[in-house]
């Protein structure tokens, strides 16, 4: 049975994810971007440090043992503004989280 949440999930060909904001011309809603990484932070990925807002998080996705970093795009923007999730390697980890 397919379930919705199937989508959401992290797969082999997965790199990158960003967030953005949908303009519904009476208010602004998150677009499914922004949900998944919402629901891959809650459900699938392990914190592993948290840095400032500028440097963002990075998280480790058990089922591969992959690197995350999360970050907000403008967090200059009250909340921040939309997220961004990308894959990374041990040596650009090290090089933002130093």
């Amino acid at each position: 049975m397919n379930n919705e949440l199937d989508d959401f999930e992290l797969t082999p060909e997965t790199t990158s994810i960003r967030g953005f904001w949908l303009d519904l011309g009476s208010r602004v809603e998150k677009d499914c971007g922004w949900m998944r990484i919402e629901w891959l932070i809650e459900n699938r990925l392990n914190l592993v440090t948290e840095g400032t807002p500028e440097t963002g998080s990075l998280y480790r996705y058990p089922l591969d043992n992959s690197l995350w970093h999360y970050w907000l795009v403008a967090p200059h923007m009250s909340g921040g503004g939309p997220p961004a999730l990308e894959k990374v390697t041990e040596e650009q980890a090290a090089k933002v989280f130093a």
